[in-house]
């Protein structure tokens, strides 16, 4: 099945709309506070790393995340979970929010084990040999190999990127099945979802670049105090709860036009 764009989009906005207030509670809950709590304990976080040296880059990433690392860590498990509650909401089965809730708890820990396996095979598959040829051939046979490895790479994440809706949507807990079914559901439609994302992302991208633009300078008028910090969290949230929905729901729309439908839709045509 080829995938259709236009179809994918509007079977997502239909979605959203369907489950607007449950939608809005869980981004809330997940997403947009968190932003407002890390930026009133936490600022540095959103501000990235600072006092970058051109002569030692590393040096400041280092000092970044051994000051940070533990809430950027938090924050990415709670962004977790609510992804995957975001993605049961957009099942068959018209689960409230605790029961999206429980989902997402539930499927945690299989979604982490994938992402880690996922992980350790493109470090052997991709990153052997790139190692391998920058010792073996010098620099110039490293970024050969590494241009190579790169495009690999880019065709491995379009190819798992349905490997959430697979565990949450279709109830595959496997993480190894679930790799296999996001494989599968993507096949000859790997250049045609690189596009979409590819526009999709462009579009966010701009757009939270203007409401930026405009949110910096406002929280800038307020200066540096604690109200300030959480205005421009608040900020920053609402952009990062708004894209979070709205890729959560193209995904899952997208998920279940190529895997077919599932047991439940079929089960509620016969009812």
């Amino acid at each position: 099945m080829k995938l259709d764009m236009g179809a994918a989009w509007n079977e997502a906005t239909r979605m959203i709309s369907a489950n607007r207030e449950l939608v809005a509670i869980i981004a809330g809950i997940f997403v947009f506070l968190p932003a407002i709590v890390l930026a009133v304990i936490a600022p540095g976080v959103a501000a990235g790393p600072t006092n970058m040296n051109p002569d030692d880059p590393m040096a400041a990433m280092t000092e970044f995340y051994s000051a940070n690392g533990i809430w950027i860590f938090v924050i990415a498990i709670i962004n977790a979970i609510g992804s995957l509650s975001l993605f049961a909401l957009f099942t068959d089965g018209r689960p409230t929010v605790g029961d999206a809730i429980s989902t997402g708890v539930k499927t945690l820990l299989p979604y982490l084990a994938a992402q880690i396996l996922l992980v350790l095979a493109l470090a052997v598959v991709l990153g052997l040999p790139v190692g391998l040829a920058a010792t073996l051939g010098g620099p110039v046979a490293g970024a050969l190999v590494g241009i190579i490895a790169a495009v690999a790479l880019l065709y491995v994440m379009i190819k798992v990127t349905l490997l959430a809706p697979a565990m949450v949507i279709g109830g595959i807990l496997n993480p190894v099945s679930a790799l296999k079914a996001s494989w599968n559901a993507t096949k000859g439609n790997s250049l045609r979802l690189l596009l979409f994302f590819f526009l999709l992302g462009l579009a966010v991208v701009v757009i939270a670049a203007v409401f930026g633009l405009i949110s910096g300078l406002f929280v800038a008028m307020l200066g540096t105090g604690s109200v300030a910090a959480m205005i421009g969290g608040a900020l920053n949230g609402l952009v990062s709860a708004i894209w979070a929905v709205l890729i959560v729901a193209v995904i899952s729309a997208t998920y279940r036009q190529l895997s077919g439908p599932t047991a439940a839709s079929v089960s509620e045509t016969f009812e």
